[in-house]
């Protein structure tokens, strides 16, 4: 009995210091490298916003290069700014995505966004940036 008595305050404590310095880990379940392209996709071809500035990194540059050789460059403020603006306008493309590499701590993938009479294709390179998997650069060009 005595041992009981004893056993139980220090599995206590050990529970207790043990939940204390638990870190703070995000939800690997929404911050993949499936959602980060399933996000961009979204928010690229049908304007929905939802959880499009948790998954680019802060640090995120968008570089376009049109069909007139004018590169055109922004980060992630001015891009969420241009994408607020065309909020929940769906357009008439096709999209696919192909995944042209893929590491342990990053991957690109290749989205074609299909419209008549041109393609826009978007390079995408996604990190884990150890606060899950954020989109930390897309180079975009027209064909």
């Amino acid at each position: 009995m005595k041992t009981l008595k004893l056993f139980v305050p220090l599995l206590s404590l050990l529970i207790a210091f043990t939940t204390a310095n638990a870190k703070n880990i995000p939800d690997e379940g929404i911050f993949t490298k499936a959602h980060a392209i399933d996000t961009y996709v979204d928010a690229m071809t049908r304007g929905r916003l939802d959880g499009f500035d948790q998954v680019i990194d802060s640090s995120a540059k968008f570089t376009m290069l049109r069909k007139d050789k004018q590169l055109i460059s922004c980060n992630k403020t001015q891009m969420i700014s241009f994408l607020s603006k065309i909020r929940n306008v769906e357009e008439n493309c096709t999209t696919s995505t192909t995944v042209i590499e893929n590491t342990a701590d990053m991957i690109v993938a290749k989205i074609d966004m299909q419209f008549e009479g041109f393609t826009r294709s978007n390079y995408v390179s996604i990190a884990n940036t150890g606060n899950g998997w954020k989109i930390i650069n897309v180079y975009s060009v027209f064909n």
